[in-house]
């Protein structure tokens, strides 16, 4: 295979080019339908949180925590190659309870990650003020993960976006793509809203929320629904930086930036394709990061903003090879984890293509775990 075709720019496209390109591939190009890496990707957090945000040692925690542990090496080779610092940042992550309901949560999450041999701490009221002097006094204890860290995920996008201008990845921005085009079970062309035509020898669905709106042949494309979930999110600004770590409470979470700026979210919404902030939104947001800390209740909102993450019925992400077709991949439905699962997604998926290296994370997560009944 020569040429390469993603559809969808944001970060798993383009961590998905960039792959390709490190295992030789020359002609790449990106189709985004509208900026590069201006939906799901540019709204998200950045929080790198595999034990925040898993709730068993099963093989989901296993692929967000391998990506994790990718991140020291991927930012570090994104930094050689594009003089762009992604803003690793292994401060760890705090998790919150203020309720019985909160710390009966917390651990049972402290048991299992125990009993997996990963790193955690139970820190009493006390331990945890000591760390984080802002947090509200209101907490009853809380969980400490040195592992789970955060990337600001807008320096990553044009981290990857110059690696490709810089190694001549074609980037075509404000192209749709409405139709898969298919001959003999292989895609032949994608047709854009425009009605022009671009063809490939490999093409590769990194199309997020939007995956389901693609047409195709009929009987030839089985892929499963994915659902736009929106979430909305704001930003304080303080003069100096209040907090070191990302905090969580079983309702919302801060993440702390540099030069004083503090994100907060996030809502979970299911209504379609309306991707815009809301009042009543953005004032749970405003209160849950007001839980964590008080101190947040006098500082006007900087930023509000939101975006929709791609989610299948089963929460899980859809990777690998699209049945009845030779040459068409997918990598979708991250959901909220995106930002954390690109490096490992791009990485499975391209040893598949390139090397036909199995994965237990493709059979796992690949297209076949849904029956007929769930395909679009």
């Amino acid at each position: 295979m020569s040429s390469i075709l993603i559809i969808g720019g944001g970060v798993i496209g383009l961590a998905l080019a960039r792959e390709f390109h490190k295992k030789g591939f020359k002609e790449i190009t990106i189709l985004e339908k509208g900026l590069i890496g201006q939906e799901a990707s540019f709204a998200a957090a950045g929080m790198l949180a595999p034990q925040a945000e898993t709730n068993n040692a099963d093989a989901f925690f296993n692929f967000c925590n391998e990506s994790n542990k990718m991140y020291p090496n991927f930012a570090e080779e994104l930094s050689d190659a594009t003089s762009i610092d992604i803003e690793l940042d292994r401060n760890g992550t705090l998790y919150l309870a203020f309720t019985e309901r909160d710390t009966q949560e917390i651990r049972k999450r402290f048991e299992w990650q125990k009993d997996a041999g990963l790193e955690v701490e139970l820190l009493s009221a006390r331990e945890t003020h000591k760390l984080e002097p802002f947090v509200s006094p209101d907490s009853l204890e809380s969980l400490f993960f040195p592992n789970d860290w955060q990337v600001e995920n807008r320096k990553l996008l044009i981290a990857l976006k110059k690696y490709a201008e810089l190694n001549d990845i074609q980037i075509i921005e404000q192209t749709e793509v409405t139709n898969l085009i298919f001959e003999n079970e292989k895609i032949k062309g994608i047709q854009t809203e425009s009605g022009k035509l671009f063809s490939a020898d490999l093409v590769v669905l990194a199309t997020g929320a939007w995956t389901s709106l693609i047409k195709h042949d009929e009987g030839i494309l089985q892929m499963p629904k994915v659902k736009p979930i929106r979430g909305q999110m704001i930003s304080f600004h303080t003069a100096k930086r209040l907090f070191t770590k990302v905090i969580y409470s079983r309702r919302g979470y801060i993440v702390p930036r540099k030069m004083g700026k503090i994100l907060a979210g996030a809502t979970v919404e299911d209504i379609g394709f309306e991707n815009k902030t809301t009042d009543e939104g953005i004032e749970m947001v405003r209160e849950n990061a007001i839980e964590i800390s008080p101190s947040l209740a006098n500082l006007p909102i900087d930023e509000k903003w939101s975006g929709l993450r791609p989610f299948a019925n089963d929460g899980l992400p859809i990777l690998g090879e699209i049945p009845n077709t030779e040459n068409l991949f997918t990598a979708t439905a991250h959901y909220r984890n995106g930002i954390l699962l690109a490096p490992i997604t791009a990485k499975v998926l391209v040893e598949k293509i390139v090397n036909k290296k199995d994965s237990e994370f493709l059979d796992k997560f690949g297209i076949k775990r849904f029956n007929s009944a769930n395909a679009i």
